[in-house]
């Protein structure tokens, strides 16, 4: 198994702490089998917000669709569609993976990283070269829709063209189904396959790292509860401080691309 680089290319910007940097590439080196668990803060740094942040989250600026609402009114489904295509996420498919992301990747291609579960619907982590049978999505994924009865794949593209053309997005072509982004919305229940896997993989990890999540939403916080309560280590990289911060082996406030490519050995 290959070993992370002992002189990495690109410093952090903080040095104050290396020897923190140093303590968590020697838990990396030491790990052999690693969960990687990831939330929006891994992806600002690719310029996409979150949603929480005080005056900046997406939620500070506009009020969710629930999920009941979007089933029961074809008005507010419509209004889904008319956001998705004509506000600020549109602009998400424009996104790249960032040095955070390249980190993450670069764990599993080494063989460290056996799984990534993700709070993010964004794509970056498939994109950065994570299998996607490597990544657990807890939220679904905003790079495409599906029917929410026979859960046909729809494109976004095709689903834009038809807005912009008919106004509106009609239903599923092969059952007459509803049509949503293939994401988690609030009320919908999460998937169960997926909190499955991400249990499963927790509980065989030696290792867990937490990567830019407030750690502030269940059950997917419990993860890192569990696998700690189990004996891996955990490790916590955060801009802010979160709840489980007193139970983590370490923890380190610092930017994430920075700190990841360090510890990993990546430009």
């Amino acid at each position: 198994m290959n070993k992370v680089p002992d002189a990495p290319p690109k410093l952090p910007l903080q040095t104050d702490d290396a020897g923190e940097l140093d303590a968590f590439r020697g838990m990396i080196d030491a790990a052999q089998r690693i969960v990687v668990f990831t939330g929006a803060g891994i992806s600002t740094e690719s310029g996409i917000p979150d949603f929480r942040s005080p005056g900046t989250g997406l939620w500070n600026k506009i009020k969710p669709i629930e999920f009941q609402e979007f089933l029961a009114s074809e008005e507010r489904r419509q209004e889904s569609w008319r956001r998705r295509f004509g506000s600020a996420d549109s602009n998400w498919s424009n996104a790249k993976p960032n040095r955070g992301h390249l980190a993450v990747a670069r764990l599993v291609e080494d063989g460290r990283a056996c799984a990534v579960i993700t709070q993010n619907v964004d794509n970056l982590h498939q994109d950065s070269g994570v299998p996607a049978d490597r990544v657990i999505e807890l939220h679904g994924n905003n790079s495409f829709a599906k029917c929410l009865a026979c859960e046909t794949r729809y494109e976004l593209a095709d689903l834009k063209h038809q807005f912009e053309t008919l106004g509106r997005v009609e239903p599923c072509g092969r059952c007459g189904g509803i049509i949503k982004s293939a994401t988690i919305s609030f009320g919908q229940s999460m998937p169960e396959a997926e909190m499955a896997e991400a249990q499963r993989v927790t509980i065989e990890c030696d290792m867990f790292i937490v990567i830019g999540s407030s750690l502030v939403v269940y059950p997917a916080a419990g993860f890192p509860e569990l696998a700690k309560r189990l004996g891996a280590r955990l490790v916590i990289v955060n801009r802010e401080p979160t709840p489980l911060d007193d139970i983590a082996d370490l923890v380190l406030h610092r930017e994430i691309g920075p700190t990841m490519g360090y510890v990993v050995g990546i430009n």
